[in-house]
């Protein structure tokens, strides 16, 4: 049995690993502010004696004897992360600094749960971990996406100068059961808009490009990541190499939910990318043959089940 910390652990993914972690017979502490995370999330994980629920926020210190960190909390919708840019560095990079700090006084491996953000607009397709990235560094973005790339270099860092075991995974947009309603994400907003036979909102022409990762599949790379040999850190990339439009991805919802909503066409907000795509070789030769596993329409049917539940 190893003692688990889990950083945001009450929000969508990280609600999702504790429970895988716990159902390997791990000790399992989530730590969250509830900023984007909810207690709803992990109501059903509270039955189980080795799972600790503690209100905290990273940006502040924090003291436990653990065996292994993930480091997921930080608010990742443009809704919830643009509400105070400030506090999003800070969760970032001071989160990112009290987790290593912890990790480094106790020899504990430590997971970064990094984005496929720090690619920005990326000028190289599909996107490999080589690929340095084209971000804005001033734009209303950059909140998240600076403070996600400075956590990478700190996490380097500590791995160079203190020897701390540290692993780095690029997150790419991944959906699923527990996702917020009001979070702002394109598979959510759609899902609710077409149960409830309101106009699908789309920001641009909706030729833009993103790949969806359904969230199991992304715990299952997350927990290989962290099983591989300490002299392997990462960064790697975790997602779905399918590649779907966001008109293409209108239309599925649209089907999958019977719905008579239309679709309606709004302003692209600043600085956002037009493709996004993950190359996952790396993941596939050093996460034991890691891909992912549900397609788009499986995936989706999961996710409207939990939000007609709701």
């Amino acid at each position: 049995m190893k003692q688990v910390l889990v950083t945001g652990g009450a929000g969508f993914i990280g609600s999702h690993l504790c429970a895988r972690l716990l159902e390997e017979g791990n000790d399992v502490i989530c730590l969250d502010n509830y900023f984007t995370g909810s207690k709803a999330n992990v109501i059903p994980l509270l039955r189980n004696p080795h799972f600790e629920l503690i209100r905290h926020d990273v940006s502040k210190p924090f003291v436990a004897e653990v065996d292994e960190i993930y480091n997921l909390a930080c608010p990742a919708s443009p809704v919830y992360y643009q509400i105070d840019p400030i506090q999003t560095v800070k969760t970032s990079v001071l989160g990112a600094v009290n987790m290593l700090g912890l990790a480094k006084r106790l020899d504990a491996k430590i997971l970064q749960a990094s984005t496929s953000e720090v690619y920005g607009d990326p000028k190289i397709h599909p996107q490999p971990e080589k690929y340095w990235g084209n971000v804005n560094p001033i734009g209303p973005r950059s909140c998240y996406d600076e403070g996600k790339r400075c956590a990478e270099t700190l996490f380097m860092d500590y791995h160079r100068q203190n020897k701390v075991r540290v692993k780095i995974v690029r997150v790419f947009n991944t959906y699923g059961p527990h996702m917020g309603t009001n979070d702002g994400r394109v598979v959510s907003n759609f899902i609710i808009q077409a149960l409830q036979d309101k106009d699908l909102t789309i920001y641009g022409d909706g030729n833009q490009t993103r790949s969806f990762q359904y969230v199991d599949d992304l715990i299952e790379g997350m927990v290989r990541m962290m099983n591989t040999p300490d002299d392997f850190t990462g960064p790697v990339n975790i997602g779905n190499p399918g590649e779907f439009s966001i008109n293409e991805l209108a239309r599925i919802v649209i089907r999958l939910t019977n719905s008579s909503s239309r679709i309606v066409y709004r302003p692209l907000p600043g600085d956002d990318p037009k493709q996004r795509r993950p190359d996952i070789t790396l993941a596939r030769e050093r996460l034991g043959g890691w891909e992912p596993t549900i397609c788009l329409e499986e995936g989706l049917k999961k996710t409207i089940a939990y939000f007609r539940s709701l």
